[in-house]
């Protein structure tokens, strides 16, 4: 306790961290991927020769990890802060698949096949349930404006008309 203090107070009595790290537990340990096998999911995921970040890496490795905590789960029903943890890369997950079904459709179609994600199905169909609802949408103001035009061209003629009437 003493050496923490010192290392605390070590800076002209400001407190700063000292940068000491506390060990993983044993446990921890035992749920986190190690280094080889998140090395294999970049090698397999990677878009280029560099890439360790990507969105399609990041899914990948959340999905492991997702994995091997939903096992740790199944025996230790009562690790609420490993749940909690479970549900934290759940939702980072899916922000990530939201994001790569923006911007890249194939890519995130590919991503979802290989990792066999029920998650992804679901959000493929919730996007074309919006694109078909946003169609119906367009659709609708497309005949409202030409019906629209069609009331004014209507109009127009009936003007025309009653303009030639008086002329005679």
């Amino acid at each position: 306790m003493l050496v923490l203090a010192h290392n605390l107070l070590k800076n002209h009595g400001t407190h700063t961290w000292s940068g000491t790290c506390h060990p993983v537990s044993a446990r921890a340990k035992a749920i986190m991927l190690d280094k080889k096998a998140k090395q294999k999911i970049i090698n397999k995921f990677k878009i280029h020769e560099t890439d360790t970040g990507s969105s399609q890496v990041q899914i990948a490795i959340l999905t492991e990890e997702i994995k091997q905590l939903t096992e740790h789960l199944k025996n230790h029903k009562n690790d609420h802060s490993s749940r909690r943890g479970l549900l934290k890369k759940v939702s980072e997950r899916r922000r990530l698949l939201k994001y790569l079904q923006k911007e890249d459709v194939k890519a995130f179609d590919e991503l979802a096949k290989a990792l066999k994600l029920r998650i992804a199905k679901k959000m493929i169909e919730d996007e074309e349930a919006r694109q078909k609802i946003e169609d119906e949408i367009i659709a609708k103001q497309e005949l409202k404006a030409e019906q629209a035009e069609e009331a004014e061209n209507q109009r127009a003629e009936a003007e025309d008309h009653k303009n030639k009437e008086d002329e005679e």
